[in-house]
């Protein structure tokens, strides 16, 4: 892939990150990216007009759920007159290190891989950055991928590259928390070329609306697990 001519949307998932959304957008490397769509979910804040004022473009999604913005990032940029080559997917609360994008792609393009997961697990992550239960999820998801489809992943993070044709192949679904595991599985299934880079973590600005609630862990966790086996 040439990487003067690669063309690369990143898509940012985001409900109510007035606060960091700004600082995301900030520390991306523009002169690499042609797109910078932040999917506005719902959000109750002022996440929009910040991501507007940050200079992204600004896509409604409003029907709740993770899964649900991210597939409205890829409407968006399928609907462009050229498709990109690589679409990046990064949240929103600034916990990722968007400085670190060069390194995310660097595989697609230098190595030909198919997907590159930016992994917590194998870098430098600040305490409290994840909750116990966070890690045990991605401990047993990853590991059940590995014994069901032999597919090697620390990870389930949710700084990630895909080039596009892939993306397009494996044909995302889920609208809420399987959407990292099923891009995942999906990959494992249609054997794409993956690996994982470390990536750095720290805590999130604002409150996590998965992990920082009981009812949230539970229902992505077993929305994860029931991914998981039900794509087998």
């Amino acid at each position: 892939m040439n990487k003067s001519q690669t063309i690369i949307d990143v898509i940012i998932p985001a409900y109510n990150e007035e606060g960091s959304i700004a600082k995301v957008i900030a520390d991306l490397p523009k002169e690499m990216l042609r797109h910078i769509i932040v999917c506005d979910n719902a959000s109750t804040d002022a996440t929009a007009q910040m991501a507007l004022d940050a200079g992204a473009v600004v896509v409604p999604a409003p029907k709740k759920g993770y899964g649900s913005a991210c597939l409205q990032g890829i409407a968006y940029s399928k609907a462009c007159t050229q498709s990109p080559d690589i679409i990046v997917f990064i949240d929103g609360d600034y916990s990722d290190y968007p400085d670190q994008l060069p390194d995310v792609v660097r595989p697609i393009i230098d190595q030909d891989m198919d997907m590159v997961i930016g992994s917590r697990a194998m870098g430098k992550m600040e305490a409290g950055a994840m909750m116990p239960q966070q890690i045990f999820g991605n401990w047993l998801a990853t590991n059940l991928i590995k014994m069901i489809y032999n597919y090697q992943f620390t990870d389930l993070g949710p700084f990630r590259a895909i080039k596009w044709d892939k993306l397009m192949e494996i044909d995302m679904q889920d609208e809420d928390f399987g959407w990292t595991v099923e891009m995942q599985v999906k990959a494992a299934k249609q054997k794409l070329k993956t690996i994982e880079v470390p990536v750095k973590y720290r805590v999130r600005i604002g409150k996590s609306k998965v992990s920082g609630t009981i009812k949230g862990t539970l229902l992505a966790g077993h929305k994860i697990l029931w991914t998981i086996f039900k794509l087998m």
